[in-house]
């Protein structure tokens, strides 16, 4: 797929099946991550890779949290099943470090362009994603069970797998409603 087509065609799918991305394809995806933008060379990225047995780490500390809040119990059943609605997922972090010159929220931005950048580098290579946030990202329990301190933040959940059926059609948007000059 060309590099034009692959961007102005974007996608999320969110029906996804075996197999993951495994091997070079994998290495491919988390390479391209780790070329997102990066003013001060501060590398402000964590990937967490759950598959497998990952996969019930994530559903268990998805269910935990919800436990924790007293969330309604259809609440925690989706929350059980969320991880496997792929067969990888991969929680992509801002690893945030106190620079004079680069904010948090840069570091947050660069953190998302990396969740971007491996969900094109997986459909590049015949694969498909979709990524999810959510207000349990900002759970605190959450946090304490991937290890975040201080500032840094989960930016997404970054579901990988075979696409398992055909993509919607990328809706058209007229340029003129997001485009203003000064």
């Amino acid at each position: 797929m060309q590099a034009l087509d692959l961007l102005l065609q974007r996608r999320s799918m969110a029906n996804l099946t075996e197999p993951a991305p495994e091997g070079k394809v994998l290495e491919n995806i988390i390479k391209a991550g780790l070329r997102a933008p990066d003013h001060g060379n501060l590398t402000p990225w964590r990937f967490v890779i759950a598959q497998g047995e990952g996969l019930r780490k994530l559903s268990t500390i998805l269910v935990s949290a919800a436990l924790a809040n007293n969330s309604e119990q259809a609440v925690i059943d989706k929350l059980k099943k969320a991880p496997f609605r792929a067969p990888m997922v991969i929680t992509v972090i801002a690893k945030v470090t106190q620079h004079p010159k680069v904010p948090a929220l840069e570091q947050y931005l660069s953190a998302g362009c990396a969740a971007q950048a491996m969900q094109m580098a997986a459909v590049a290579q015949g694969f498909q994603g979709f990524w999810r946030s959510g207000e349990w990202m900002f759970d605190s329990s959450v946090h304490q069970a991937f290890g975040l301190q201080g500032e840094n933040q989960i930016v997404g959940f970054l579901y990988l797998g075979t696409p398992g059926c055909e993509p919607m059609k990328t809706p058209e948007r007229a340029l003129g409603d997001f485009i203003e000059y000064l």
